[in-house]
């Protein structure tokens, strides 16, 4: 496979990425996602390997991913590489953090398992802060952009309103929002709606989409008559069912009908349609060298305007 080149700007200047991002949540989760049942280190390994010959360098994690776990396997995998890696991670807003401190905290503990002096971009997980004001939040993070220890700082989950806030309190110290990182794929479009996209256009803050392939709905591997059902969490979500698998059909024989004019499979489409979107990144999850290359076969060509219509109104529904 051809090494990548594109790269994607996070928010208005922070560091360039490549407009794929690998997600690494299942990385030691094994409350959502059985890790350590089918998948172990030595998979994880190869995965993060597989990415870096593909050329694909941007890896987003979280502090509460494993409870730590995930955030140590993309640390020891850094050790061996000398290669030019930007990672995402995520900083729990939970109750018991009232203080700026514990932002700085939180910080110190994620960079120690990640083993680095500074990450490329640190979000806040969700919108809800307890007894942290988003002032007292927003002003930490702002105070480690100013340290050095990150270079962009971005939320997740956050209503239009909620990352007007956040853009204008970090505004007031010469910190751009960078991120909102929000679930968005053909299958679920309610950013659209919701103002979200438009607000992220208008402050220039790139949008992180998260499930861009719906949690495996989008690539065709699960149909109303098949016998394919996950073996996870997943399992008992409405969509995954015979009723929500019919729905489903239009939008997944398009997928094939564009993937097969392209030489692209259905997942590599919708990925593609997101990034065609402009300003937005899908974050793709991996658990395999397989789906990290099955993944990237989403770069390096395009869709074009028209094809990005016939899935915009296939998808309607979804809104």
């Amino acid at each position: 496979m051809e090494t990548i080149t594109e790269t994607i700007t996070l928010g208005q200047n922070g560091p360039a990425v490549t407009p794929l991002c690998i997600g690494t949540w299942a990385w030691g989760d094994k409350l959502f996602w059985n890790y350590g049942n089918h998948y172990g280190p030595e998979q994880l390994q190869a995965a993060f390997t597989a990415a870096l010959e593909v050329g694909v360098t941007f890896f987003d994690t979280a502090e509460i991913y494993g409870f730590g776990l995930s955030e140590e396997f993309l640390g020891q995998f850094l050790q061996k590489t000398d290669k030019q890696v930007q990672i995402a991670t995520k900083y729990g807003p939970v109750p018991w953090r009232f203080l700026g401190q514990s932002v700085a905290d939180a910080l110190t503990d994620s960079l120690k398992r990640l083993q680095l002096e500074r990450v490329a971009l640190y979000q806040v997980h969700w919108p809800f802060t307890f007894f942290m004001s988003q002032e007292t939040l927003m002003n930490a993070l702002a105070d480690e952009v100013k340290r050095g220890r990150i270079e962009a700082v971005g939320v997740s989950n956050y209503s239009a309103q909620q990352m007007r806030e956040a853009h204008q309190i970090l505004a007031a110290r010469g910190v751009p929002l960078a991120v909102n990182q929000v679930r968005y794929s053909l299958l679920t479009r309610q950013i659209e709606t919701h103002g979200i996209l438009q607000t992220a256009r208008e402050l220039g803050v790139t949008i992180l989409a998260y499930s861009p392939l719906a949690q495996g709905l989008l690539t065709g591997k699960y149909t109303a008559d098949s016998v394919n059902t996950p073996k996870d969490g997943r399992r008992i979500d409405p969509k995954f069912s015979k009723e929500g698998l019919q729905k489903l059909e239009p939008v997944i024989s398009l997928l094939r009908q564009l993937g097969d004019k392209h030489d692209r499979t259905p997942a590599q489409v919708a990925l593609r349609w997101l990034i065609d979107q402009g300003n937005v990144i899908p974050i793709a999850g991996a658990k395999t060298a397989e789906q990290v290359k099955q993944n990237a076969g989403a770069l390096g060509w395009k869709l074009s305007d028209d094809e990005i219509k016939q899935l915009e109104e296939v998808s309607r529904p979804y809104k």
